[in-house]
């Protein structure tokens, strides 16, 4: 495994165990930009999963691109959409 294997797999880990972190606050504080920014962190983990899973484990046999990045657009969207949100309440 390489560094950039390990930053890859690193920076998903830590978007899931900040997402895991807001979900345990929403569920102590019941306030929807702790939710929608928890969506969010899913789905930036998922994008990060799968950026180890393009270039480590199927290398150039695959290409992901387009998943990977519409992943990460759909995560950013809930978290500015939560965001917003929140900030009317």
């Amino acid at each position: 495994m390489t560094i950039a294997e390990f930053i890859y797999l690193l920076c998903a880990a830590t978007s899931a165990i900040a997402a895991v972190l807001l979900l345990r606050q929403y569920r102590a504080r019941r306030s929807p930009v702790l939710l929608w920014s928890c969506f969010g962190f899913f789905g930036l983990a998922a994008n990060n999963a799968l950026v180890f899973i393009d270039f480590a484990v199927t290398g150039p046999a695959a290409n992901l691109a387009l998943p990977r990045t519409l992943i990460g657009a759909v995560a950013m969207v809930v978290l500015l959409y939560g965001l917003l949100r929140g900030a009317d309440a």
